[in-house]
């Protein structure tokens, strides 16, 4: 395992190559980026592929033979090759393997480059089909977040998810202990407003789920003015997360696909926003963080 650091005098990212993921974002000295405990939640921002979220009893057909996956993937669990490193980037890659072509039994590259300008930074996902039949997949980022951002000594339940403009908004229900998404389960967590305080109590029944998310962009920000704005076009879904009744960290979690849904068939090909990448096709997607 490797990391890398990229930057300038403002802004730093370290990206590990475990998992290809983020592990550290520094703005003016201040680390905003959750440093992961495994007393509350060990990750701090894995890379999601080739599903966001579960299955169903962590399985489901496909063309291509059967697909027996854990939460959010494979693409956290592997070590993934170096492929160019800059002082203001990095870039990554995984390729199938016969280890992942036994959970995943398709031929894929997963290339992420994460790219420092100015004060933001890119998380931008490639994924080329390496293979000879159609590749279903679909990607999602999970960067959890310091709350409070820098060392302030607010609370928690000061901070805002602040959304481009007023909207409403019932979040589907999630159960906690399967993953499933219930459409047909829903409670109102917006109406027709543009700020969603964050309290503990929001987060009981696991990740909030949000489709279409005005001008696809969210900011996370305390009562000093501090926290980070993430921008997500392309991405039809928002997660929105935290660990438990005193995680201090809240996760924005853009996505392409959502996890198995009760009214879904277990064919993996029809999941909600799934790709279907034809052999010899790469398919790019980045969302951007930006702190301050």
């Amino acid at each position: 395992m490797s990391v890398h650091t990229i930057g300038n005098d403002r802004l730093v990212a370290r990206v590990s190559s475990k998992g290809g993921q983020l592990v550290g974002l520094v703005l003016d000295g201040e680390e905003y980026l959750w440093q992961g405990d495994p007393t509350v939640w060990k990750g701090q921002a894995p890379v999601l592929f080739p599903i966001v979220g579960t299955l169903r009893e962590g399985c489901a057909t496909s063309a291509n033979g059967t697909v027996t996956l854990g939460r959010h993937g494979l693409a956290r669990d592997y070590e993934h090759e170096v492929l160019e490193a800059a002082d203001d980037h990095v870039t990554f890659e995984l390729r199938a393997s016969d280890e992942t072509r036994a959970r995943f039994p398709f031929d894929f590259a997963l290339r992420m480059t994460y790219t420092v300008r100015g004060t933001t930074l890119e998380q931008a996902f490639e994924v080329e089909n390496t293979g000879d039949v159609t590749l279903p997949f679909v990607v999602g980022g999970h960067p959890a977040f310091n709350v409070p951002a820098r060392r302030s000594g607010e609370r928690f339940d000061e901070y805002v998810v602040r959304f481009a403009g007023p909207w409403s908004w019932s979040c589907p229900d999630m159960d906690a202990k399967t993953g499933l998404i219930n459409w047909d389960d829903r409670r109102m967590v917006l109406e027709g407003s543009d700020t969603l305080p964050v309290t503990h109590e929001l987060f009981a029944r696991d990740a909030l789920v949000f489709e279409d998310v005005p001008e696809r962009s969210v900011t996370l920000e305390g009562p000093l003015g501090h926290g980070v704005r993430v921008d997500f076009e392309g991405f039809d879904y928002l997660g929105i997360w935290s660990a438990s009744a005193v995680a201090p960290f809240v996760a924005i979690e853009p996505w392409r696909g959502i996890a198995t849904c009760t009214d879904e068939s277990d064919v993996f090909e029809e999941k909600r926003g799934m790709s279907l990448l034809a052999p010899g096709k790469v398919e790019r997607h980045a969302f951007s963080i930006t702190p301050f």
